[in-house]
């Protein structure tokens, strides 16, 4: 593994990417840093100290910790998420359908889908703001403090445009992390965020231990529980479901070609971080529309009261619509990213067959079932690991989190990140970082 890195220093455009996804993620680190102006941040810290275990503090760590430090970045990614979300569910069930054609028509068609979906952040990304804008103005603090000096309408305009500004550069840093580095721009810009919060949790675990304030055997354990947990989410993060494939021979000239036996890999995660960045997405809405007026009530009912509680992180209400977003994304990804009757008629072409399964639909039908039913199994395994854990944190009293959300996401960025790493230089004749992971005989690509 070593040797692999030092590798991707010898091929100059892998280099190059690196260094650039490396640049990019400092600056938006240091974009998370800079408050808005007119905040009391001992405040925020307080207030933010108060709701960790809340919803709110659960968006602050997909915001990297700028939204409890009040910085011009506060809003995130959040926006830009939840309006890729709104174009996927318009495109898949077709809504709309000069969305439906544009995704049909190839590199001008995913520009102009792109280009709307900017639109649509800045649409998002205005309310959102203009909500928190608002909440932050009007929450009471532990400490009797205001979090903002002087609430006046200028200094809710100059936030708002702040904020949505904020959103529009981050989306802009990860779509050039995406064209012109490594990896997916979004993903890795929420897995920096949340590596950085390991360093000061690090710190306090070891203080609290030296203190004598937390047993160095509850601290042991539950790093063993942690570890516990990741070898999991990379055994089901790697698994793949290998469907046989056998090709017939044929005479081409007077040469004997096919004969060849290869395998279809399905993967058993096919979404991976995708599904559980989708569903934080979705929970932050109830949050946000409770924020715009915390004494909302409808025939008596206290809509924002409810919402907070329900949404709660942490309650099993939360819990369980959290649990069936993550299968819902799951098998929503699976359907827009992998289509069998494509793979099908591909194999068909090149004479390829399942043993005992007839070419064309058959084929389909059959890969279409095996997809469903190994997606069921890591769905139902993702929705676990993103609840459970949580949950295992509060009963256990643990002095750090370790989040299943935040775990299935660094895990599934860092494996995709090292995969594209892997493919680059395996292209140019480079050993990867594992071995293993060469590949031989003829495999599909089912995306």
């Amino acid at each position: 593994m070593s040797r692999a890195f030092i590798d991707i220093f010898k091929v100059p455009e892998l280099k190059k990417k690196v260094l650039f996804t490396l640049l990019i993620v400092v600056a938006y680190r240091i974009g998370a840093a800079v408050p808005l102006p007119g905040i009391n941040t001992e405040a925020v810290r307080a207030l933010f100290a108060m709701h960790s275990n809340t919803l709110l503090g659960f968006l602050d760590m997909f915001s990297g910790g700028a939204l409890n430090r009040m910085s011009v970045f506060s809003m995130g990614i959040m926006p830009y998420i939840n309006a890729s979300i709104i174009m996927s569910l318009m495109q898949g069930a077709h809504v709309i359908p000069y969305l439906s054609r544009l995704a049909k028509e190839g590199e001008q068609g995913r520009k102009k889908l792109t280009q709307i979906t900017r639109y649509a952040t800045l649409f998002l990304g205005t309310i959102q703001s203009f909500g928190l804008t608002m909440a932050i103005s009007r929450m009471p603090t532990p400490t009797g403090q205001p979090i903002v000096v002087d609430p006046s309408a200028a200094w809710i305009f100059m936030t708002v445009v702040t904020l949505v500004t904020g959103t529009m550069i981050i989306m802009w840093l990860g779509e050039q992390v995406t064209e012109r580095g490594i990896g997916n721009g979004i993903s890795l810009i929420i897995f920096a965020g949340i590596v950085e919060r390991l360093f000061p949790a690090s710190r306090n675990v070891i203080a609290l231990v030296t203190m004598g304030e937390v047993s160095l055997l509850k601290v042991v354990a539950l790093v063993a529980l942690v570890i516990g947990v990741l070898v999991c989410v990379v055994w089901v993060a790697t698994a793949q479901r290998k469907i046989p494939i056998q090709y017939a021979k044929r005479m081409v000239g007077r040469k004997m070609y096919g004969g060849q036996s290869a395998v279809l890999p399905l993967k058993v995660d096919q979404a991976g971080v995708i599904a559980v960045i989708f569903s934080v997405s979705i929970l932050s809405a109830p949050l946000t529309i409770a924020q715009f007026a915390p004494g909302w009530t409808v025939f008596g009912f206290p809509i924002a009261e409810r919402i907070n509680l329900w949404f709660n992180h942490g309650s099993v209400w939360y819990s369980l619509v959290y649990g069936a977003l993550v299968i819902f994304f799951c098998y929503f990804y699976t359907s827009i990213a992998f289509n069998p009757a494509d793979v099908a008629e591909n194999m068909k072409k090149s004479g390829g067959f399942i043993p005992g399964i007839r070419p064309g639909d058959p084929t389909a039908q059959y890969i279409q079932r095996v997809s469903e039913r190994i997606t069921l199994g890591g769905a139902l395994f993702v929705a676990c690991i993103a609840v459970l854990p949580d949950h295992l944190r509060q009963l256990l009293n643990a002095p750090f989190f370790f989040g299943g959300t935040s775990l299935l996401i660094v895990v599934g960025v860092s494996l995709d990140t090292i995969g594209q790493i892997e493919s680059q230089l395996i292209m140019r004749h480079y050993e990867g970082f594992m071995k293993e992971g060469r590949i031989k005989g003829r495999w599909f690509n089912v995306k």
